[in-house]
């Protein structure tokens, strides 16, 4: 059991005034104040975590968002934490999504998600997911949701165990009750990249994907261009049941097309013709899924707040960005890139 309200509440009163340095029994009044004559042992409320066997003693929803996130501020207003926080966003693919689904919740970009992912983790996934040999086995969406949980108990979370298949990608994408604010798609199988996007362009929803080579950060704003071919047309205009019909050679091609084979990295391109020879799949490394994360919650929390960010394809390239300069020595400096953005 965590009891810990009482430091809780301390933080609460000097979020809420800054500019007073409360202490002493002027920072007793203060949380007094914050409790209303409430005991803290009975002020709050306990989140249970069965999986870990923790007993966790928090603040109520709205201060425990209100401290969680203080430092945010004011590179995100308390306003517009607000609206983030009332969002619903959707990640297919939680190998790569993992990632972008933990740094939305760190930062407090959607209040309601949904997770699908038919997978359970694997030991060879363990060089870019955040987990322990003691998940091992554990369903992807469900190991996903636990990380989110213990960052913020109060988040919803839809789990959905069997991926997305012709019977419940509708439902996926909710009612009108419960509609999608913003997808995040990171899945390998190419019918599900295709059918969720003419789903999220039918009830414009914007896509974000993180493509996990070179950077590559992929916008879709079908919520203002509901007539966009997907993939930027670089899909042929193949529907989902025609994608479904390919065969394994024309499935690559489509892939590398949608990719756009001629951008993708010398290490990606040379990995893709000995797959299934002396690689067993193409490589992803911890460094480019954690950047991915990063750049698909920015261009989240951006466009969810209605700041202008177009469609399109965006390169964070490392090796380019961060390589020998004008008279460096590669070499020397054990490198092997040669030039550098300015």
């Amino acid at each position: 059991m965590h009891d810990r309200i009482d430091e809780q509440l301390v933080e609460l009163a000097r979020c809420l005034r800054p500019g007073d340095h409360l202490a002493g029994p002027e920072l007793d009044a203060a949380v007094q104040e914050l409790t209303d004559g409430v005991e803290p042992s009975r002020y709050g409320t306990w989140a249970w975590y069965p999986w870990s066997g923790r007993l966790v003693h928090l603040l109520p929803r709205h201060e425990f968002r209100r401290v969680r996130t203080d430092r945010n501020r004011d590179k995100i207003t308390a306003a517009q934490q607000q609206s983030l926080l009332e969002r619903r966003i959707a990640v297919i693919g939680l190998s790569v999504g993992n990632s972008a689904a933990l740094t939305c919740a760190m930062e407090g970009i959607g209040g309601s998600f949904r997770l699908a992912d038919f997978d359970t983790l694997s030991l060879s996934n363990l060089n870019r997911l955040r987990a322990g040999v003691h998940h091992l086995g554990l369903p992807k969406t469900v190991l996903c949701a636990r990380q989110m949980y213990e960052i913020d108990p109060y988040l919803d979370i839809e789990l959905w165990h069997e991926g997305l298949t012709d019977d419940t990608i509708e439902s996926f994408f909710g009612d009108q009750e419960h509609p999608l604010d913003l997808l995040v798609e990171e899945c390998d199988t190419p019918w599900v990249k295709t059918a969720a996007r003419e789903h999220a362009r039918r009830r414009r929803v914007p896509v974000l994907m993180d493509a996990n080579d070179r950077g590559l950060l992929d916008v879709e704003r079908f919520d203002l261009e509901p007539e966009r071919p997907l993939f930027h047309g670089r899909g042929a205009d193949l529907s989902a049941r025609e994608v479904q019909e390919l065969d394994a050679a024309d499935t690559l091609a489509y892939l590398l097309r949608i990719c756009d084979e001629s951008r993708l990295s010398p290490a990606m391109t040379d990995a893709l013709t000995r797959i299934g020879d002396t690689l067993s799949s193409w490589p992803q490394l911890a460094s480019g899924v954690m950047l991915g994360g990063a750049l698909v919650t920015d261009t989240a929390r951006r466009i969810l707040l209605g700041a202008p960010v177009a469609s399109g394809r965006y390169y964070v390239d490392l090796e380019t960005l961060i390589a020998p300069r004008d008279g460096d020595d590669a070499a020397g400096l054990g490198l092997t890139t040669a030039g550098a953005a300015r």
